[in-house]
């Protein structure tokens, strides 16, 4: 694959999305409710019934974002197509949401802060987007988020309760309180409030700054019930797909953009040196010098303890590398940029039917022929493009 040359332009970007969603658009769209959520390589649905909550919100995040872009009236359609699966089959009596489901038959009903941030997230975008009617339920989702799950004492929200509300595990995670940061900036910038603001930026402080204090700097995933770090969480389950074992570098970036997007929004004297750390301490461990690319993840000791390369890793770490550069007039973070897509242009990019590929091995082969199941539907790459672009534009 010959190397293009120019990242870093917004025509391009621009393109790259719109190929992107045309893997997805329009046969995603289940005109019985929803959207399919499991495709392979080529296209072709593999899984017709079950829904994740993850992928349902991130479907609408995706249509409400390209609506916003290209203002294809489709795309407004099948953000309210969403959203009517999103309120008629995965909200539920008691105000929680079904987390995993299949036609009619609710296979998981736990209550996941992250599966909250999302439903956040989409309504938020939604109602930037001119679905007016999801403007209530972002006030809804924050307040039962407030309800079940915030902790007024850590400053963090809780990870997962029973379905009936009563039971809370002692698990506590870094990735549901990153992904609420990111859809409190959402919040604020689709209703102006300034208590998401807020909210997002206390969010930020606690775990990039309170809690990575625990662990020289850089942010672990896993604690307990009291926010001390639990080392051996998933320590035998380093492939879990939500909670893997080890500093995962593209959260490390991922916060680093959400850093620079908070202080874009309300300077802090600390985040842009902070957001610098994490950058650099990811691509210190992990950016593989051999077969281009960002591992998955590295130990305590820095050491890559999981060699694979996921699409998402890649995507936010040049999202957050094009902040980097622009703020801190670094051209060496455009290099790192570059060299993120060069490698993902050459690698993770399906060049015949348009997406991305979610995984490879370290050396850059495929693991299996599913593009896209439940969990992906490239929003964090379109999402990365649509940031980017914003960069250049500012």
């Amino acid at each position: 694959m010959k190397k293009h040359n120019d990242f870093s332009s917004i025509d391009f970007l621009n393109q790259h999305i719109q190929k992107t969603m045309a893997f997805y658009h329009p046969k995603c769209i289940d005109d019985n409710g929803g959207f399919y959520q499991f495709f392979k390589d080529n296209g072709d649905i593999y899984d017709s019934e079950t829904r994740h909550l993850v992928s349902s919100t991130r479907f609408i995040f995706n249509y409400a974002m390209a609506y916003q872009a290209y203002q294809k009236p489709e795309y407004l359609n099948a953000v309210r197509h969403g959203l009517l699966f999103l309120r008629e089959r995965h909200l539920t009596e008691n105000g929680g949401y079904v987390w995993l489901l299949k036609g009619d038959e609710d296979l998981d009903l736990t209550n996941h802060c992250y599966g909250l941030a999302f439903v956040l997230l989409a309504y938020s975008v939604a109602y930037q987007a001119g679905a007016i009617e999801a403007k209530p339920w972002i006030n809804e989702t924050f307040d039962l988020m407030e309800k079940h799950f915030w902790s007024e004492q850590d400053g963090l929200y809780k990870d997962e309760i029973s379905a009936d509300w009563k039971g809370v595990s002692p698990y506590r995670g870094q990735n549901a309180n990153m992904h609420s940061c990111e859809a409190m900036i959402m919040a604020f910038d689709a209703t102006g409030d300034q208590r998401f603001l807020l909210r997002a930026k206390l969010l930020a402080e606690n775990i990039c700054q309170r809690q990575a204090d625990l662990s020289q700097g850089q942010i672990w995933e896993h604690y307990d019930e009291h926010w001390e770090i639990d080392w051996e969480y998933n320590k035998d389950d380093p492939k879990n797909l939500f909670r893997p074992w080890g500093f995962q570098p593209g959260h490390q970036t991922e916060w680093c953009k959400l850093l620079m997007m908070l202080n874009s929004r309300e300077p802090s004297n600390w985040m842009v040196e902070k957001a610098k750390f994490l950058f650099d301490a990811a691509w210190r461990s992990s950016w593989d010098s051999v077969n281009g690319g960002l591992c998955y993840g590295y130990d305590p000791q820095g050491n890559v303890c999981d060699g694979e390369k996921y699409f998402w890793v890649q995507a936010e770490s040049f999202a957050a590398a094009a902040w980097l550069a622009k703020e801190t007039s670094d051209s060496s973070y455009w290099d790192k940029y570059n060299a993120l897509w060069n490698y993902s242009w050459n690698n993770m990019i399906d060049h015949k039917y348009c997406a991305w590929f979610r995984i490879l091995t370290q050396d850059n082969q495929a693991i299996d022929d599913c593009k896209s199941p439940a969990g992906k539907t490239d929003y964090h790459t379109m999402g990365a493009c649509y940031e980017v672009i914003k960069v250049l534009k500012s």
